[in-house]
């Protein structure tokens, strides 16, 4: 045998030997089930794999819910439920006895006021009463007069004229005493004022030794109490949201300083002129006060519509979470699915999600997302 023949037979050998030792190595261990392949299809949301069996699918089932619209707001008071204290005598504080965020009930002394305003309508008073009396004299005098035939039907009824003006003039000057705050039978120059409702003063205009009324400090308003027991919660809602809510619709309240406290209010107006610049409308939301809501304080409203809307359920498994947006496999036909972005809404019993848009009720997912998310990475 020539040396060619022999170089050619070594390496026909060392082949032989190669391709046998690759083979051993391999071959699956005997009894292994054999592992679900992923296909190349240059797609990346697409995978397609040789058996379907190990990923089972689940129909997304149909969900009625009400239309949801969250928007922030802040607390105010109830404008027709502020009530301005008012010193119709005008003069100076002599004596506060209530501060700004204070509460006080109907009643309560609020402040005293020193009014020459009094002086003036009680010597007004005076005078009246001393006029009503002697036009009451002559009225008597005038009728025993008539009676004897002394004096005509005339005098009689001009002397009882006089009579009734001067009751008049008496009448008004009590009722402008009365108005000031001051009383007939106890004259003071000192005025008191009362808080006129229950509640929170809210504004406070006065000090001592401050002027109060119109004609020193050109306002009558000395404070403002407001009746908190009911409050309003203003949100601006876009333009485009406005279709999706309407009057008496319910609202959910939610509060950063009491996140675990849900409050029920309503819709009770949705304002008729737009922002201009950011094109919202003020809505206003009426809610009861349990004592924790301040004014000003920052909530979130969650409007629910009286109409249903339909939406598709599904395991909370089927949702990938990836790079903060939610996906799910749906059979694209044979053996491939597709990766499909969805916008996922609350969370329901049964470990259960709220699908709102890119899939519709009756189509089938794969129930384990993460699990075809993890052949996909791995192709």
């Amino acid at each position: 045998m020539t040396s060619q023949s022999i170089l050619k037979f070594s390496c026909s050998l060392s082949i032989c030997f190669l391709l046998t030792a690759c083979e051993k190595k391999f071959n699956p261990v005997d009894g292994a089930p054999p592992t679900t392949q992923v296909i190349e299809n240059g797609n990346n949301d697409v995978v397609s794999v040789d058996k379907l069996g190990q990923f089972p699918l689940v129909v997304a089932e149909r969900f009625e819910t009400a239309n949801k619209l969250n928007v922030t707001g802040t607390v105010a008071p109830d404008i027709s439920r502020e009530v301005p204290v008012i010193s119709l005598a005008s003069g100076r504080v002599v004596d506060i006895k209530a501060r700004l965020d204070d509460n006080v009930k109907k009643g309560d002394l609020l402040l005293r006021v020193q009014s020459p305003d009094i002086t003036n309508a009680y010597d007004t008073y005076l005078k009246a009463v001393n006029d009503e009396q002697l036009a009451n004299r002559a009225y008597i005098r005038a009728k025993d007069l008539y009676t004897h035939g002394a004096i005509s039907q005339a005098q009689l009824e001009q002397a009882e004229d006089i009579e009734k003006d001067a009751q008049a003039d008496l009448h008004a000057a009590e009722q402008q005493l009365e108005t000031l705050g001051a009383r007939k039978d106890h004259p003071s120059s000192l005025v008191n004022v009362y808080a006129p409702i229950s509640g929170v003063i809210v504004a406070q205009n006065v000090t001592n030794g401050a002027a109060a009324g119109v004609t020193f400090s050109g306002s009558s308003n000395a404070f403002t109490i407001a009746d908190l027991s009911v409050v309003w919660i203003l949100c601006d809602v876009y333009e485009n949201d406005l279709p999706k809510i309407q009057r008496g619709q319910s609202a959910q309240i939610r509060l950063n300083a009491y996140p675990d406290r849900v409050l029920m209010g309503r819709i009770s107006d949705i304002g008729p002129v737009l922002d201009p610049s950011i094109r919202t409308a003020k809505v206003r939301i009426e809610v009861a006060n349990p004592g924790i809501l301040k004014i000003g304080m920052f909530v979130t409203a969650t409007l629910e519509s009286n109409t249903k809307e339909v939406r598709a359920v599904v395991p909370t498994t089927a949702i990938l979470h990836l790079h903060d947006r939610q996906w799910v496999f749906i059979p694209s036909g044979g053996t491939q699915f597709r990766r499909v972005e969805v916008n996922t809404g609350s969370m329901l019993e049964g470990d259960r999600q709220e699908i709102i848009s890119g899939l519709n009720p009756g189509q089938q997912v794969v129930a384990r997302a993460l699990q075809m998310e993890a052949m996909l990475e791995a192709r």
